[in-house]
């Protein structure tokens, strides 16, 4: 599914990613963790295709085709699908004029018709039963005025409609309380299959508590320098990342 090998990053000559190596397969769900500044969002970032990111070394693929000269759109229609911590407002566009304009350009970069109407509303309906989804949500302004458990679940949706190969969840936990967590991981959880991936990138171990991953990976100055299973998030939540530290300094 994903292979990143010997990838190196900087932003304004500055190096952020100093080497990383990471391969996701199908059906896997893996957890980045990591103390503020170790590069996780950069690398997330970077997998997207965001520009202000330059790769100087290193490759990435997903299912064997090299996405170093792909822009984000391109990305995103070879089913590379990013959240954001911050998702921005938009607004006079609706949830469902977004998710709709959405899915048709997609299609139209595989050289499909929009789907149609009928379709689309029946995905629709489905996809905001499954994720517990208030119709009256889905004809609000973009992101306008959401909570920011709104605006993580909405991502949640985009995600369920657009049926990503890679799902990367930028510190989606941010900002959210308990209830909200909770949604959006059984929203996450929901989506899981063997066909897809998910790389959850979170600073807290809490998060694990409800996404269960495969394997969890810390990012510490650029670089992954341990691996692991979910017990490592939990040795991690015990020590810190202090430990980390001192291991690699």
């Amino acid at each position: 599914m994903l292979k990143i090998e010997n990838l190196h990053a900087r932003v304004e000559e500055k190096e952020i990613l100093k080497g990383i190596n990471l391969e996701v397969k199908p059906g896997e769900v893996h957890a980045i963790m990591g103390p503020n500044g170790s590069g996780k969002s950069t690398l997330a970032s970077v997998i997207a295709g965001r520009e202000d990111f330059e790769v100087t070394e290193g490759n990435i693929s997903l299912n064997g085709e090299d996405l170093e000269d792909l822009d984000p759109e391109e990305r995103a229609h070879a089913g590379v699908f990013l959240s954001f911590q911050y998702p921005v407002e938009i607004p006079g566009v609706t949830v469902t004029n977004f998710i709709k304009a959405a899915i048709n350009e997609s299609r139209k970069a595989k050289g499909l018709e929009d789907m149609p109407a009928n379709e689309m509303l029946s995905k629709i309906r489905e996809k905001s039963s499954l994720l517990e989804i208030d119709r009256k949500f889905l004809s609000r302004s973009l992101n306008e005025g959401f909570s920011g458990g709104e605006k993580k679940r909405n991502e949640i949706f985009q995600m369920a409609m657009l049926e990503p190969k890679l799902a990367i969840l930028d510190e989606t936990d941010s900002g959210l309380d308990i209830d909200a967590l909770r949604i959006v991981a059984n929203g996450v959880n929901k989506l899981r299959s063997k066909d897809n991936a998910i790389v959850v990138i979170t600073h807290y171990q809490r998060l694990l508590d409800h996404i269960v991953p495969d394997h969890v990976h810390v990012l510490y100055n650029g670089k992954i320098v341990k691996s692991g299973t979910k017990e490592l998030a939990f040795e991690l939540e015990e020590k810190g990342y202090d430990w980390i530290k001192a291991e690699n300094e």
